[in-house]
C-alpha cells in the first residue's frame, strides 16, 4: 500500500528529502512522475489502465500539507527497511493509505519502473 500524508502534519518538511522516489510535494506544489526518476515522455503506468505524460505537471494531491504522490510510493521497497517518511515524521502523521494496497511485489516492480539504473 502507499502512504499518506494526515491533516495533522506541522509541514516541517522532514520527510520530503527522506524519499528515494521524490513522491512527497509541499502542499499546494504541482508534481512530475519524472521528478527524480528515469521516468520520460509518455508511460503507462504498473498496475493500472492509465498512461500518463511523465514530464507533465500534474494537480497537488492536497494544498494545505505536504502530500505523497500514490502512485510514485514503493513504502521504500528496495531501498529501506522501512518507509523513510514515517521514521522521521516528528508527528507520526505518515501512515498506511489504506485505500490502496499493494503487495512487496508489486512495490518493487513499481521501483524498478520508475529507476531504470
Amino acid at each position: 500500500m502507499a502512504i499518506i500524508i494526515t491533516d495533522e502534519c506541522i509541514n516541517c518538511g522532514a520527510c520530503e528529502p527522506e524519499c528515494p522516489n521524490n513522491a512527497i510535494y509541499e502542499g499546494g506544489a504541482e508534481w512530475r512522475y519524472s521528478d527524480g526518476t528515469s521516468l520520460t515522455g509518455m508511460v503507462k503506468l504498473p498496475n493500472r489502465d492509465l498512461t500518463v505524460d511523465a514530464d507533465a505537471d500534474m494537480e497537488p494531491v492536497d494544498m494545505d500539507v505536504y502530500f505523497i504522490s500514490p502512485d510514485k510510493c514503493t513504502e521504500c521497497q528496495g531501498f529501506h527497511e522501512e518507509p523513510q517518511c514515517a521514521a522521521v515524521c516528528p508527528v507520526d502523521c505518515c501512515v498506511d493509505d489504506e485505500d490502496i494496497r499493494e503487495t512487496e511485489e508489486e512495490l518493487l516492480a513499481k521501483k524498478d519502473f520508475m529507476h531504470l539504473d
